[in-house]
């Protein structure tokens, strides 16, 4: 965590051109390492779950301290995209999120752009991950990888573990490799963010610039485009809590505007880190979460 990103949290004000939407999630964050759970369930434990409970889906609390009741499992063979790691169980996500899967895959596929290799999205039951997200806990998100070849799967092994995602940033990661990002990488990106539901499609700044500069008259869907740290070999789908589901925790709504503004230039200011960040202590989980690890 950066200075200014410090200066941030402990006087709760945006400097000039600071996006104020990233400090309060900064301050979310800290506080959940500061609270004591009383509800306390490690990652493991959740980890350890192999299948959803067999109730109706409920989303609880939100992507960075929840999980899901009742998900359900993404074939992880589809009409455009295939599953990785299937080692690690984490194919799992509200039916409203495999709906949307399945129609971005059959976009790619009618387009020919190649096939959707699917990341983590949640576990069985969602909760914390003994590595890699603090978010994808509720059953609301998915990472979706910028390598849409299909040929990447002829000499996987048999969990798909060994598929690469290369970076889409050159060498000195202060811009984009143009052998490797180029318009099938764009049209994916606004295919999902026009999808119904999709609230937010996290991508690395220089991502973002590079969006900014290129889409030309039809830019309405460049606001959902937001940027983060990381996320440059892959994007980061996120869809709204689901009608109905009085216990799943909505985001702050996306600010107006396309976000190609001085909040992305404070992005781009900031230094990358270097490798990905390690999830931090637990987080304080509703009670709900309790009873979702115990269903049957």
């Amino acid at each position: 965590m950066n200075d200014t990103v410090i200066h941030m949290l402990a006087h709760k004000t945006c400097p000039k051109a600071a996006p104020c939407n990233a400090l309060r999630r900064y301050q979310r964050i800290l506080a959940a390492v500061v609270l004591l759970a009383s509800n306390h369930s490690t990652a493991n434990e959740w980890s350890s779950v192999t299948g959803p409970s067999h109730v109706s889906p409920q989303v609880v609390g939100q992507t960075t301290a929840g999980c899901i009741m009742g998900a359900e499992a993404l074939p992880i063979d589809g009409d455009g995209y295939r599953v990785v790691h299937l080692d690690r169980k984490r194919y799992f996500g509200h039916p409203n999120l495999i709906r949307t899967l399945k129609d971005l895959g059959r976009q790619v596929g009618k387009l020919g752009i190649g096939m959707l290799h699917i990341g983590d999205m949640s576990q069985a039951r969602g909760g914390p991950m003994p590595s890699g997200h603090r978010s994808h806990q509720n059953g609301l998100d998915v990472d979706i990888r910028f390598n849409f070849d299909p040929r990447a799967f002829v000499n996987a092994d048999s969990l798909r573990a060994n598929i690469s995602a290369p970076s889409m940033l050159n060498l000195a990661r202060d811009n984009l490799d143009r052998k490797l990002w180029g318009q099938r990488q764009i049209t994916v990106l606004e295919k999902a963010a026009q999808l119904p539901g999709v609230e937010r499609v996290f991508v690395n700044p220089h991502i973002k610039k590079d969006l900014c500069l290129r889409v030309g008259y039809n830019r309405s869907w460049l606001r959902k485009i937001r940027p983060w740290y990381g996320h440059d070999d892959h994007f980061h789908m996120r869809i709204a809590c689901p009608a109905g589901n009085s216990h799943c925790v909505s985001q702050e709504p996306v600010p107006a505007g396309d976000g190609c503004d001085a909040s992305l230039d404070w992005w781009l200011e900031q230094p990358m880190p270097s490798s990905r960040p390690q999830p931090g202590p637990e987080p304080v989980l509703p009670p709900e979460c309790s009873v979702a690890l115990k269903q049957r």
